[in-house]
């Protein structure tokens, strides 16, 4: 489920674009009772991704506001005083529209700028699948409180095929419409969550018109493919160091010279799916650290205290390093790394052989490469 959501949910709140440059305005509709004077803000997000008010506006009998001029197409929010929920929108220049019952800001309708209403149309159709998913989840839960054990197996395979589904449809919206900005956030989105390859993310993003791979998205979007070059199956590994629980420095390269193979593993102490794996790592290099296999853990904990409780608790006899700074750790930029566990094998020479293996599929690796 959470790849779903991953895919489908957080893709909802993306932006778009649009050509017109004489300043927008924005006309809002409230339907059902209201009090007039009722505030309501406009608002975006900061470089940290953190909200920001931009305009208020007071609703009289059901209507509202914001007129300005937007330089660039971004990502907006609609709030209302003293309600629940908001509506993403793209403050761009031109004519817009937003209409929405007072308790359902949710299935708000978009309308007036070409890149607004491509928004609309994806947004109608991912709110199905939205609304799928959280059914399923429901049923799921139902079924797993009831110990019914037939209907969990059913609804864990209508899962998969949901999954399927749900990917395929954002694969097919960013293939099909080329010249919308929705489809380079769709892109970027399928890339962060890993859904798809890395050769079909890249053809994606060739796919697209020469104008929406100017925009801002897009560009940001092809330095992050780039920069991917260099952790490719292939690659040299990109050296680094960093603090270790002792408070000494070690550098990849120092644990590289020492065998034949080394897993570059980044994990945290908070990670549920990094705990899972785990013992799954203690069994493989127990069984091959004679034979020339290495492991370093990349911590992206943000606590010394939990980072070290967990290599304890987990039996990690291996290298330790970690910056503690989450994701905003310079390895883990280093190595495109926005979620864990991910995971890299590297040969003797620091060269790229395998990634992210995990459960029977690394221990293979493994044992044929030092076989």
């Amino acid at each position: 489920m959470k790849k779903v959501f991953a895919i489908v949910l957080g893709i909802v709140f993306l932006a778009s674009c649009n050509s017109k440059s004489d300043g927008y305005t924005l006309n809002g509709k409230v339907d059902g009772e209201l009090e007039n004077g009722t505030l309501i803000y406009l608002k975006t997000t900061d470089s940290i991704n953190q909200l920001v008010d931009i305009d208020t506006a007071m609703v009289e009998n059901g209507i509202f506001s914001f007129k300005g001029a937007q330089a660039e197409p971004k990502l907006h929010y609609i709030f209302m005083q003293s309600n629940r929920g908001n509506i993403p929108f793209i403050l761009e220049n031109g004519e817009i529209d937003i209409q929405f019952q007072k308790d359902s800001m949710n299935y708000a309708k978009l309308k007036g700028t070409p890149q607004n209403d491509l928004f609309m149309d994806f947004l109608d159709e991912s709110r199905t699948f939205s609304e799928r998913a959280m059914s399923m989840q429901n049923d799921m839960r139902t079924a797993a409180q009831q110990r019914d054990t037939a209907t969990v197996n059913a609804l864990r395979e209508e899962l998969i095929e949901f999954q399927e589904e749900a990917k395929t449809f954002n694969v097919d919206f960013a293939k099909n419409h080329p010249d919308a900005l929705i489809s380079v956030l769709i892109i970027g989105n399928l890339m962060m969550s890993k859904a798809i390859p890395q050769d079909e993310i890249k053809a994606l993003f060739e796919g697209l018109s020469p104008e929406m791979k100017a925009t801002k998205p897009a560009m940001e979007l092809k330095e992050r493919l780039d920069s991917m070059k260099s952790t490719e199956i292939g690659a040299v590994a990109p050296d680094f160091s960093a603090p270790t629980p002792d408070g000494g420095t070690l550098a990849l390269s120092e644990v590289t010279n020492k065998g034949k193979l080394t897993l570059v593993d980044f994990w945290a102490a908070w990670c549920r799916p990094c705990r899972m794996e785990n013992p799954n790592i203690v069994s493989v290099y127990n069984k091959y650290k004679d034979k020339g296999f290495n492991v370093i853990g990349v911590s992206l904990d943000t606590r010394a205290e939990d980072w070290k409780g967990a290599i304890e608790a987990d039996g990690l006899a291996w290298n330790h390093i970690s910056n503690l700074k989450r994701f905003q750790d310079p390895i883990a930029e280093m190595y495109n790394i926005n979620a864990i566990p991910a995971a890299f094998l590297l040969d003797e020479n620091g060269v790229i052989v395998a990634r992210d293996l995990r459960g029977s599929a690394l221990e293979e690796k493994v044992s044929e490469l030092l076989n």
